[in-house]
């Protein structure tokens, strides 16, 4: 049964912490926040950010067959983000963002961000992120992908047992993750070097140990990194595509404008693969 559209909602900024140097949590609240729904931690929302010279971003209404726009002139920067945590009993949506620089429209937002600025929210929606009766779980991502990785881990039994791998530019970009005593979480650090081209994750899948059983992989992260490691289980390992999770949240060097259609593309060649 599909969700019931709702209209995108208006928050303005209620708190902001530093998790490292470059994973900024922003705590969202309003009026509008009334109605989210609950266990949606780890699904995608849409930010929509106002444009320069706007206050706050002009929302779309919700009409008969979807949102209706505002003018382009007027339409607000829409990114795809990730549910860190919304808590029902506080009314508050946290929304983790990266931080580099102003050279993106969300990380500028996030940068310059002060208690009241304003955003708006649509969602939350997207794929199941992990298989629940699966025999082992592994999961695999960056620092973009800390939000869902610990939704799916605080969502696995205490008798869960599997793999946390994780890369990040330096040991400085570590949190504390909680995970079941049989998971074993492992941070790899590329040093400062590219994202786009490191293969230290890909190298650490190949190097684990493939247990018999079910195995429900949860993937995301850089473009580049995803498509090869989607490849390496589902040709190398067999992974069922009904098992995989692997959704390229950003590419290395690309706009989210410049990557939309590619990051469709695979997500499609994952559809299809799954069907």
């Amino acid at each position: 049964m599909s969700k019931p559209r709702t209209p995108p909602r208006l928050l303005r900024v209620r708190r902001i912490t530093d998790l490292t140097p470059h994973l900024r949590r922003i705590t969202l609240a309003g009026p509008d926040l009334a109605g989210f729904p609950e266990g949606e931690d780890g699904s995608h929302i849409k930010l929509l950010l106002a444009r320069d010279g706007q206050a706050e971003p002009v929302l779309p209404t919700l009409g008969p067959d979807g949102p209706i726009w505002p003018p382009a002139e007027l339409r607000p920067i829409s990114r795809t983000y990730t549910v860190a945590a919304y808590r029902a009993d506080a009314a508050e949506l946290d929304v983790d963002f990266v931080l580099h620089g102003d050279n993106g429209p969300a990380s500028r937002w996030a940068s310059h961000a002060q208690i009241g600025s304003a955003i708006g929210v649509a969602g939350p929606g997207g794929p199941a992120r992990h298989q629940a009766d699966a025999d082992y779980f592994l999961l695999i991502g960056d620092p973009s992908a800390l939000a869902a990785l610990a939704a799916v881990l605080a969502a696995l039994p205490a008798s869960a047992k599997g793999w946390v791998l994780i890369e990040v530019a330096s040991q400085a970009e570590r949190i504390a993750l909680a995970a079941p005593s049989g998971v074993t979480v492992c941070w790899l650090d590329r040093q400062g070097a590219p994202a786009g081209s490191s293969t230290r994750l890909l190298d650490a899948v190949r190097q684990l140990p493939w247990p018999p059983g079910k195995v429900s992989v949860t993937l995301a992260g850089e473009s580049n990194q995803v498509v090869a490691i989607r490849d390496f289980l589902l040709a190398a390992r067999q992974l069922p595509p009904a098992l995989l999770y692997a959704v390229p949240y950003w590419k290395d060097r690309y706009t989210e404008e410049a990557y939309h259609a590619e990051r469709h593309r695979i997500m499609d060649e994952l559809t299809e693969q799954q069907a």
